[in-house]
């Protein structure tokens, strides 16, 4: 006899999420008794009554998927969150996986494709769609950047504590003006253009 895991749904189109709600409470061993058409309804909900596993799609009216998993997390909600989307571009890839999403699956698959995706999750694994997983393998197998000088790793470590320009410049003893001439070195090797995408990049590259 299976045991019966119940998932939630966070999904703005009616039509998708009626039809993953029949998929689902047809599918035996699991159970979907409650689906939102948008963060605001939905977290707040989800926190009362907490399921195992969320579905929860990325491009929401009001909030975003990733910004309702960070509101999840920061409340310690205790289930996992997978992300169900359109969208296979590597930003939206990694903005989900950092913001703790543990799989991110596309949207249109297969209903064969998308429960074994779901008993994979139960079974404590990460699942994404084979496009979504070249796209990883090939984000971790990529020609590595090139590496920043241990200078540059403390003034981006600094940069990504909130230190301005003047009071990274106290703190190692260094000018302004080299200061501004490592930050200029640090966004051309990481090839952004603002100190929040630089902290950004750092951050998925474990830079900081």
């Amino acid at each position: 006899m299976h045991k019966t895991t119940e998932i939630g749904i966070i999904e703005d189109d009616p039509q998708i999420r009626q039809l993953m709600q029949l998929l689902l409470d047809a599918t035996p061993g699991f159970q979907c008794t409650r689906t939102f058409g948008s963060v605001e309804e939905g977290v707040p909900a989800f926190l009362k009554q907490p399921v195992p596993f969320l579905l929860m799609d990325i491009d929401l009216p009001g909030q975003s998927g990733i910004e309702g998993i960070h509101w999840l997390k920061k409340e310690q909600y205790p289930g996992q969150m997978i992300m169900l989307t359109i969208h296979e571009d590597q930003e939206a890839v990694f903005d989900s996986l950092c913001a703790g999403a543990i799989g991110y699956l596309v949207k249109g698959l297969p209903p064969v494709q998308l429960i074994a995706a779901l008993e994979e999750a139960v079974q404590g694994g990460a699942p994404m769609s084979p496009e979504i997983a070249r796209k990883v393998v090939t984000y971790f197998h990529r020609a590595p950047a090139t590496t920043l000088t241990t200078r540059e790793q403390e003034v981006l470590r600094l940069l990504s504590q909130g230190e301005n320009y003047r009071s990274i410049a106290e703190q190692l003893f260094i000018s302004r003006n080299t200061v501004k001439t490592h930050i200029k070195n640090i966004y051309e090797k990481l090839q952004v253009n603002t100190r929040a995408e630089a902290i950004g990049k750092a951050i998925k590259n474990r830079l900081v």
